[in-house]
């Protein structure tokens, strides 16, 4: 039996290859699919001969099952895959592979390509090329401006490259494309149109990276003036096809709510955003600063912001307590949520700046910082307790090096692998100090305390609740109403028997203010008093915390939920 990928009665996956005159490669290709066991739909899209004959040729080979077609005459590149789709669905497929005729795709792509769509059958899985120096000049920045073009049409940095003739298609989310009458470019602008109309309508679109060579001897099918002119009116099409049908795009790709029937936990709330969403942010500050970075932000937050349900409804529940408590008398409304995101956005930028050297030295400006001077120059370990509010990752940036060299970071990475992926590729000394936690155990607390002992800080965060079941909340009063708060940052310090100190740090105007106050010299829970005492150090944090929240409410991060009972969660 040949050896690849088998069908399955949810995935049954072909493969279409169309080509104009092009041959000498073909059956390298052919060959490849095959060896994943995938039936073969060759198009001969007019070719002229030698290609004919030798496409025909290959067309009587084994194809798996598959078959050979000849346009009568030439369809044009899209014209071709879609006689291929109509074929592959009459037979009974449900995905198919398309592959240029040409070899410059790395087959060994194949297996990675197929196994995701196999592991996703409702999504999209493209090849995005990775080129060596054979990619002409003109057509890498041709491809650049579709890129730009494609974010700026599906509001979003989820579709990387839109131009990749490698790819699985669903054939039932093609099908209902086409029964709804959409119309599709035949040409050149075919790979590109189908991939954005598909995401408009809620397709999820996957990446495999793929190696891509350009032959000295390829013939290219592209016409530099047709096909550019073409390209340029699709994207006219779509942008002004997106502007009048944008609440039904949003819509279909918002379902019924995010997190709608989902865990309203902070740790299950999925992480929005892609890694190279946020290279692409830092890249546009390197290139042209904070506020010309921060105008371009701002579409891309109005599309997280109308698409986060969950999210915006936290930001309004969040914003209400904190107007009322403050004594406003207006509710906030949708420039005060967008704000709320736009100040979140912003803190991530600066994070990335501040970590990659190029924020001003002046940037923090001190509050009160009494305690830093002697906490820096005391050889012992400590407990620091932060939260999400304003920005802790700026301040650690831009400590001196012997001082951040002591910060141990307890992190949570399933809830901002993004995030801590592209901060340790700018700079990897954000994520040398990190200490990977989701339930605070006998064997974290014994790692950790030899870490204090050695003279370290540990740092956590006191505004989100334990992760995992065991953990144990404390109700207390914020901003009006009982919130659940971990009560684990004060069991680990007193198991760890060492100072505890409090940080925060928010912007004000163009400079941050840091605050580092002595919370405890050292926390104590004798067994009669253990329930009492959490609930007094607890309470004395959450106090701080409002206080400084207060200051300004638009920099709370916590996009969550935050006075929902902690399900699962035992209670003091």
């Amino acid at each position: 039996m040949m050896e690849g990928l088998h069908s399955t009665a949810d995935f049954r996956p072909c493969a279409i290859i169309p080509s104009h005159n092009h041959w000498q490669g073909t059956a390298a290709v052919i060959a490849a699919c095959r060896a994943q066991n995938l039936p073969v739909f060759l198009i001969d899209d007019g070719s002229v001969e030698p290609a004919r004959s030798a496409l025909a040729s290959l067309g009587a080979g084994d194809l798996g099952g598959g078959d050979f077609y000849r346009c009568a005459q030439n369809l044009g590149k899209g014209g071709a895959v879609l006689q291929g789709f109509q074929l592959a669905m009459a037979a009974g497929f449900t995905h198919a592979l398309q592959i240029d005729a040409d070899g410059q795709h790395d087959v060994a792509a194949l297996p990675s390509l197929l196994g995701q769509a196999s592991r996703h059958p409702e999504a999209l899985v493209t090849g995005v090329p990775i080129y060596d120096a054979s990619i002409p000049k003109g057509r890498a920045i041709g491809r650049w401006i579709t890129h730009v073009w494609v974010w700026i049409e599906t509001l979003s940095f989820a579709i990387r490259d839109s131009m990749c003739g490698f790819r699985v298609y669903p054939l039932e989310a093609v099908a209902r494309l086409f029964a709804d009458g959409e119309q599709i470019g035949q040409r050149m602008d075919f790979d590109t149109e189908i991939m954005v109309r598909l995401f408009w309508r809620g397709c999820a679109v996957i990446d495999v990276p793929v190696a891509v060579t350009y032959p000295p001897d390829n013939i290219s099918n592209f016409d530099l003036w047709r096909d550019n002119w073409r390209i340029s009116v699709m994207h006219t099409r779509l942008f002004f096809t997106m502007l009048y049908w944008l609440p039904q795009i949003l819509l279909r790709r918002t379902g019924t709510g995010e997190g709608a029937g989902k865990e309203s936990h902070w740790a299950w709330i999925g992480e929005r955003g892609t890694a190279w969403g946020l290279r692409f942010c830092l890249t546009c500050y390197l290139l042209l600063g904070r506020r010309a970075c921060q105008a371009v932000l701002l579409p891309v937050v109005l599309y997280f912001y109308l698409t986060g349900r969950a999210q915006r409804e936290a930001s309004r529940q969040f914003l209400t307590r904190a107007f009322r408590f403050k004594g406003w008398s207006r509710e906030p409304g949708f420039r005060d949520g967008y704000r709320h995101f736009l100040t979140f956005a912003s803190r991530g930028l600066d994070t990335f700046i501040g970590w990659a050297g190029a924020m001003p030295a002046d940037l923090i400006q001190p509050g009160d910082v009494n305690a830093l001077p002697a906490a820096q120059a005391d050889p012992r370990g400590a407990l620091v307790i932060v939260a999400h509010l304003g920005n802790a990752d700026i301040s650690r940036a831009m400590l001196d090096a012997k001082t951040r060299e002591r910060l141990l970071v307890l992190v949570h990475t399933r809830h901002a692998e993004n995030y801590n992926k592209v901060l340790k590729e700018v700079q990897p000394a954000a994520a040398l100090n990190t200490f990977q936690v989701s339930a605070l155990g006998p064997d974290t607390a014994i790692a950790l305390k030899e870490r204090v002992e050695r003279g370290q800080w540990v740092v956590i965060a006191g505004d989100r609740v334990p992760v995992n079941s065991e953990g144990r909340t404390i109700d207390l009063p914020f901003l009006g109403q009982m919130a659940p708060f971990s009560a684990g940052p004060y069991i680990l310090a007193s198991l760890l028997e060492c100072p505890v100190y409090l940080l925060f740090c928010l912007r004000e105007g163009e400079h941050y203010r840091l605050s580092f106050e002595k919370f405890a010299e050292r926390i104590d829970l004798p067994r009669h008093e253990r329930a009492a005492r959490l609930s007094e150090y607890a309470g004395k944090f959450t106090e701080r915390l409002q206080d400084y929240a207060l200051r300004d409410p638009f920099q709370w991060y916590n996009f969550f939920d935050f006075w929902a009972p902690a399900r699962g969660q035992a209670r003091e």
